[in-house]
């Protein structure tokens, strides 16, 4: 019975197929292409995500740094616990960023190879445990650790000085002070300086000492340039010449209020407490701005503050010393926050300067003659006359002796073309009482041997000098935070890494010709300018290169008095523009 059901059936549907050969047609071929579809589909979805390729080495085989490529974090623990100075660099391989620091990374650890254990880790291999424990926002991340404390974020430039200089502020978070004259050096300069007192009787070190070096440590968190500097002293004769009696004390140097001891009874004396207490109570003439070269808000947050004095210096982070311009700039900076010395250093301003000169005919040009002064302030002078010296003993007669070749006999050529006199000043070495210049002219031929000795004998006119009464009288820069209604604060930024910037605001030269040459107004490569963003103004500092960095920013500094509208000598150029 069932058998025959079928046979009808089929014999209806062939009879339905023989009138209607179209429809069997298009029933066909829509089956082909759904088992094609479905064949298709399913072959594709074994290779929708190919696996990706295991990583490689990133830093190369002969650089003194274990490259951890898969992200073996669990190595780290273990390489860091038995070093002294650990620095754990993470990278991603394909981010640029970490690529072109990768370089300089390399460069730091041959050098520092001896003293630091370099790690490196790719903590963006999906499978391994770097990425699956650590979520960054960037790449590439810098992390120090100093025995057991740690991390320490460098949030600097990725370049080699920087990244060295940092590192060997972590190696050494404190400087020993053996000695009084050690002593008074290390709190001579412009940054904020704190000294710890310790007398290391007990062994193998007292108990607030560990304290004391984490404290420092905890400072380097937060400010990855050191500003804030941490010595220590063992000797009670040399603490006694600031104040510290008692063993375990901490001393905060200030220059324009009384310098500040830790109040042990107040606070707990805590690594966490101590950095805060500083951080808190510092004196600051001189900030480092460093703009990440992202969009940030770092720049505008601190021109909102007020009148701001921009300065692009060249720097050298590896410098055991600051450069004689940076010094300069700190003594300009502390003269102008100096109000309680305004009326005794006025006086001192207006005194005319005392001169040593020295006249000197030129071996290769038998027609020229060169003077060389030495400008001394009258706060350098003694009661007693003062004795011009130039011999090759003194220390002055040595700057004498290998200015003199570089200041006359190069300049001479160039400065006959145009007249028969040329005048310059050089900086050798910053001092605030003492500035050396020099003078070349030519004599004229028709002049006799004896008409040459006496001209050669008489003094030339001395050049201009940035401790000219008229100039100081006009550009005195001593207390003038107190005499006018707008504070100005001082920012400096490293020229090399902030050419962009300093062009926007008004800066000319090539900077791309070399990092640490001619760029601006300024010709040692600095760029100065006062920005206001509340008036959206900003005035771009122009200096004759005879001129001094003091004379130029004291004239300068005279547009924020009130009432005062002439400049003397300086010329300002007012650009308005939208600070970005």
């Amino acid at each position: 019975m069932l058998r025959r059901v079928r046979q009808s059936s089929l014999r209806q549907v062939l009879f339905l197929m023989a009138r209607r050969p179209g429809l069997l047609c298009g029933s066909v071929l829509l089956g082909v292409l759904l088992v094609l579809a479905v064949k298709f589909t399913c072959s594709r979805a074994k290779n929708v995500v190919a696996a990706a390729r295991p990583p490689v080495r990133f830093f190369s085989a002969e650089a003194p740094i274990v490259d951890l490529y898969l992200g073996q974090l669990d190595q780290v623990e273990r390489l860091r616990s038995v070093a002294e100075v650990s620095l754990i660099f993470f990278y991603a391989p394909w981010c640029a960023h970490s690529m072109a620091a990768r370089q300089e990374v390399q460069q730091v650890a041959k050098k520092l190879a001896k003293q630091v254990q370099f790690l490196a880790v790719n903590c963006w291999w999906n499978h391994g445990k770097c990425r699956k424990q650590n979520r960054f926002y960037q790449y590439p991340i810098i992390h120090l650790f100093y025995r057991r404390f740690g991390p320490i974020e460098y949030k600097g430039p990725y370049v080699a000085p920087y990244v060295e200089s940092f590192i060997l502020r972590v190696i050494t978070p404190l400087t020993y002070l053996p000695s009084r004259d050690a002593l008074k050096e290390f709190l001579s300069y412009h940054e904020p300086r704190v000294v710890g007192f310790f007398q290391f009787n007990s062994s193998p070190q007292p108990p607030g000492y560990i304290t004391y070096l984490s404290s420092a440590l905890k400072a380097l968190k937060r400010d990855f340039r050191g500003v804030v500097r941490f010595g220590v002293v063992t000797n009670k004769q040399v603490a006694e010449a600031i104040s510290l009696k008692e063993d375990e004390s901490v001393y905060l140097n200030r220059r324009f209020n009384s310098s500040l001891i830790f109040p042990r009874r107040e606070r707990n004396f805590t690594s966490e407490a101590i950095c805060s207490w500083v951080f808190e109570h510092r004196e600051t003439v001189l900030q480092w701005l460093q703009p990440p070269g992202t969009k940030s808000r770092l720049l505008e947050h601190e021109l909102s503050k007020g009148p701001a004095l921009l300065l692009f210096l060249p720097h050298n982070p590896l410098g055991t010393k600051p450069s004689p311009m940076l010094q300069q700039i700190a003594d300009i900076a502390v003269r102008y926050h100096s109000c309680d010395n305004a009326n005794h250093s006025s006086s001192e301003e207006t005194s005319p300067p005392h001169s040593c000169c020295q006249s000197v005919p030129l071996p290769e040009f038998s027609a020229s003659v060169c003077e060389v002064c030495l400008r001394l302030s009258p706060s350098s002078l003694s009661s007693s006359s003062v004795r011009c010296s130039f011999s090759s003993t003194t220390q002055g007669g040595e700057v004498f002796q290998s200015h003199l070749h570089h200041c006359c006999l190069h300049r001479l050529p160039a400065a006959s073309l145009n007249t028969s006199e040329g005048c310059s000043h050089f900086l050798s070495s910053y001092s605030p009482f003492s500035q050396y210049s020099a003078c070349c002219r030519e004599v004229e031929p028709q002049l006799n041997q004896s008409q040459a000795k006496e001209e050669q004998a008489a003094p030339l006119p001395p050049p201009s000098s940035p401790l000219a009464p008229s100039s100081q009288e006009g550009g005195g820069i001593t207390g003038l935070r107190c005499h006018t209604n707008r504070t100005l604060r001082f920012y400096l930024l490293d020229v090399a890494l902030n050419w962009p910037l300093a062009e926007r605001l008004g800066a000319t030269g090539n900077r791309s010709v070399s990092p640490h040459q001619g760029a601006g107004a300024q010709g040692d490569g600095s760029f100065a300018t006062i920005v206001h963003l509340k008036d959206e103004v900003h005035y771009v500092l122009h200096r004759s290169p005879a001129a001094t960095l003091t004379e130029s920013l004291g004239e300068t500094w005279r547009v924020f008095q009130p009432y005062q509208t002439v400049l003397c000598g300086l010329e300002l150029v007012k650009l308005v523009s939208t600070m970005v």
